[in-house]
């Protein structure tokens, strides 16, 4: 499992970095992220979550069911869009209220 991050869209704001539960993020000479062992992502999506405009998405191998798609989060206000992109393009939206995001 891995993430990319797009160092077009990064804006280096470094949220990324500091959730990042495996230190696996750090700031390049421009101060936008990269990451250092992608063999090493946990797969945690936390960077995916706190990004604010969409740079950094995860990549869904075959082994949960991905076969090569992508996903990345988009925020608006107290909402979260999950956007899932399929291997041909196509997308699935799952949006999230983030305050009752832990309500079980």
């Amino acid at each position: 499992m891995s993430i990319r991050i797009n160092k077009d869209n990064c804006i280096g704001c470094g949220g990324c970095r500091q959730v990042c539960p495996g230190s696996l993020l750090y700031a390049d000479e421009q101060g936008k992220s990269e990451i250092r062992y992608p063999q090493d992502c946990w797969g945690c999506t936390s960077c995916v979550k706190e990004c604010p405009v969409a740079a950094i998405q995860f990549y869904l191998g075959a082994d949960i069911g991905g076969r090569g798609g992508y996903l990345y989060t988009r925020r608006e206000k107290n909402y979260l869009h999950w956007v899932m992109v399929g291997p041909d393009g196509t997308e699935t939206v799952i949006t999230i209220d983030k305050h009752k995001a832990n309500a079980y």
